[in-house]
């Protein structure tokens, strides 16, 4: 939903008054709002919070669908909150993030947050830094191997000791954060390989995870396979929708479809990519990429 606000020249946010309160229920699901109190049984007749399956129901074009909208409220009667509301802006705050016609910023409140937060003194601290984190997660690139000393901490039994490594962690995020990226948003019949004003590879969303134990003994090429399965599973509304460029040394489909007999992991894996329209790209060598791609493989691991 987020992504589907860019590329418009012109925003308008409307914000419905006492929200699900207001959408009627179907007259065959009374029922199954019933709930008991000491004066009976009784039954929504109107769509109460928390249900789980409750979901969110150029500028003549934006004025033609503010007409619809506008008709579509009085008939049903709905009243919007005037306060949160906002017609023809060119950005705006929606569901926690800022949008605009270029792309997907951070919400500035959240900045400010983790630039003047001070280092957590307790477990409960640091999770509340980790949750704010993980909400803006697409922002940051390799949030995991940044956060790696925090995550050390959260485990069981161990004393919560800020050492020099959490300390530097904390303020190489806190730099980050002051100035993070824009990022854009897949548009129909445009590359989903997007470029800023300088001509640079603007990022759609950032993904990073660790290894477990038995991943780390993985090949090169299986860790490959492994990081493109992560990322159709993360990112399967886009893959879906797009035609996918894979750019990197080894074709890892090739490897999986290759295999006379699949088994395994090998076949969960193929029978996962046959729903994607994957096409490989060698990447370019990189000049000392060879390095790079030796310590990738040969991680350290930290007790």
């Amino acid at each position: 939903m987020v992504d589907a606000t860019t590329a418009h020249e012109a925003l308008s946010f409307m914000d419905g008054s006492s929200g699900y309160n207001q959408i009627r229920m179907a007259p065959k699901d009374d029922g199954l709002t019933a709930f008991c109190t000491l004066k009976g049984t009784y039954c929504y007749k109107v769509m109460p919070f928390g249900l789980k399956n409750a979901g969110a129901t150029n500028r003549e074009d934006h004025l033609r669908d503010l007409h619809m909208v506008f008709d579509r409220l009085r008939r049903y009667q709905l009243k919007m909150n005037l306060l949160k509301c906002a017609f023809g802006v060119t950005s705006g705050k929606f569901l926690g993030f800022i949008v605009r016609h270029h792309g997907i910023e951070v919400d500035q409140y959240k900045i400010t947050t983790i630039r003047d937060m001070l280092e957590p003194r307790n477990l409960q601290e640091l999770r509340s830094l980790q949750g704010c984190l993980a909400f803006i997660r697409r922002f940051i690139s390799n949030l995991v191997r940044q956060c790696q000393p925090f995550n050390r901490l959260m485990k069981k039994d161990v004393p919560f000791v800020w050492d020099e490594a959490c300390h530097n962690s904390f303020e190489s995020i806190k730099k980050y954060m002051a100035n993070p990226p824009i990022l854009g948003a897949p548009m129909e019949k445009t590359c989903i390989t997007q470029e800023n004003e300088e001509n640079k590879e603007r990022a759609l969303y950032y993904l990073s995870r660790t290894l477990t134990r038995l991943e780390l003994n993985y090949s090169p090429i299986e860790k490959t396979c492994l990081a493109l399965i992560f990322s159709t599973k993360k990112l399967r509304h886009y893959m879906q929708a797009y035609t996918v460029h894979l750019i990197a040394h080894i074709d890892p489909i090739k490897y999986v479809l290759s295999k006379p007999v699949l088994s395994g992991r090998l076949a969960r894996w193929g029978l996962l990519l046959t729903e994607y329209e994957i096409i490989y790209f060698p990447q370019k060598a990189i000049k000392r990429q060879a390095l790079t791609d030796f310590l990738a493989d040969h991680p350290i691991l930290v007790a």
